[in-house]
């Protein structure tokens, strides 16, 4: 059996998503499945090795301009390749993250519209494309894409399902009547499709009640990551070092890092000797956010004790992962994903997390953190203060996370899960 993932780009950020989809299309490979990974949008962008296509199809760029003017969509196709190619999507990158859901709105219906709306001549080209492969099954990313999958089947006649990725924080941000059209035609065209994947217990329901979605078409496929050697977590704590706390993930307010630097500042001002570690991508419209909370770091003095590691490489992950006591990503909605969570309990780290979406489960399945209630900064310190006293439970937590982890959210599980359930799919 083929299988085609269509993954979706995200301009220049390395997003938890594309993590995701990379790694279980790289270990569906290193298992000897046939699957193809095939960017939309944009190229994608790994700290891994990236085993997806070189060509980009439905390029954002030509679905953006095409949206201005369907005169676009009548170019040659050679020129709108140029548009796909390596070099425009490279000036463009930063520009793809300097866009909120409210400026995207009127595109984004556009784009779900499908065959009637203004990208035909990019979503011929993917039919085109993927006609040439073959497949038996194709994977689209996520919702705000499904409007590709009834002119797929009419045209090539597998069996089509759709990862659930987040999308409502996407819709939920987009103005009126956007957001109402946008969940309308969500709906619609759910109905077509043969099977969705989430990747959270709390996103299936989540997504199923919101979206109208056949709820006996929803399948649970876990999150994976590659097993990460654990160091700090798992070993006691040399009084000489500081308590080292971390954060990973996209620096901008919705995620809430503001949060986790007031309390940082709390515990020095009570004399903790503790350290922050800050890595994630930053976009345009979210630097002035960064250069706000570092300033505020630097008038409480604290500039010594917070590193700020930017986007890192995936070997640069793994050093400051393995080098935490504790992690914490303190974000105010409710995750669908939450993928360095995964990863910081699979390195042994214990983590502090709000109690409310992809958090809990992940918590509560591996044993290998503590919940506190969302917005509330006095838990976050107080559960924080407690690892750093309880040497003991620091460390029981740390071992039940790893275990936890490698056993329940490895990518060898993932692959699994993956694989049974689009052979189900194509069975029936």
């Amino acid at each position: 059996m083929r299988v085609v993932y269509l993954a979706a780009g995200a301009g220049g950020m390395i997003c938890g998503s594309c993590l995701r989809d990379n790694r279980l299309a790289a270990t569906l490979i290193r298992q000897g499945r046939d699957i193809l990974l095939i960017p939309l949008y944009t190229p994608l962008r790994t700290d891994e090795e990236n085993v997806a296509s070189q060509k980009v199809l439905f390029g954002g760029v030509n679905a953006y301009l095409q949206h201005l003017s369907p005169l676009f969509g009548y170019l040659p196709r050679f020129v709108r390749g140029w548009f796909d190619s390596r070099y425009v999507f490279d000036r463009i990158a930063d520009r793809a993250g300097a866009s909120r859901p409210a400026d995207l709105g009127a595109l984004t219906v556009s784009v779900l519209r499908g065959e009637e709306g203004r990208q035909r001549a990019e979503l011929e080209g993917v039919v085109d494309a993927i006609r040439e492969l073959k497949p038996d099954l194709i994977n689209l990313p996520n919702l705000l894409l499904i409007g590709l999958a009834r002119r797929l089947r009419q045209a090539i006649g597998v069996p089509i399902v759709c990862t659930l990725s987040g999308e409502d924080i996407f819709t939920d941000a987009m103005t009126e009547p956007h957001r109402s059209q946008a969940r309308a035609l969500i709906r619609e065209r759910a109905a077509e499709l043969d099977g969705f994947i989430a990747l959270t217990r709390y996103y299936a329901g989540h997504a199923t009640r919101l979206y109208g979605l056949p709820a006996d078409r929803v399948r649970v496929v876990p999150l994976g990551v590659a097993p990460i050697e654990a160091a700090a977590g798992l070993a006691p704590r040399d009084p000489s070092r500081p308590f080292e706390i971390g954060y990973l993930a996209r620096i901008c307010r919705e995620k809430s890092l503001h949060r986790l630097v007031r309390v940082f500042l709390s515990l020095r001002e009570q004399g903790r000797d503790c350290r922050l570690h800050v890595a994630g991508y930053v976009g345009a419209l979210d630097r002035e956010y960064l250069a706000s909370l570092q300033r505020e770091i630097a008038q409480a003095g604290a500039g010594d004790r917070v590193v700020m590691h930017g986007e890192v490489s995936h070997d640069a992950k793994i050093a400051m992962l393995r080098s935490l006591h504790a992690f914490s990503v303190p974000a105010d909605y409710p995750e669908a994903k939450g993928l360095s969570i995964i990863e910081a309990l699979s390195a042994g780290v214990p983590v502090v997390q709000p109690a409310h979406g992809s958090y809990v489960e992940f918590v509560n399945d591996t044993g290998g953190g503590v919940l506190y209630r969302p917005g509330d900064e006095v838990a976050l310190a107080r559960e924080l203060t407690a690892l750093m006293d309880d040497e003991p439970r620091r460390l029981a937590l740390a071992r039940a996370g790893r275990d936890g982890a490698r056993t329940l959210y490895s990518d060898e599980a993932q692959a699994q899960a993956a694989w049974a359930y689009y052979e189900s799919v194509a069975r029936r």
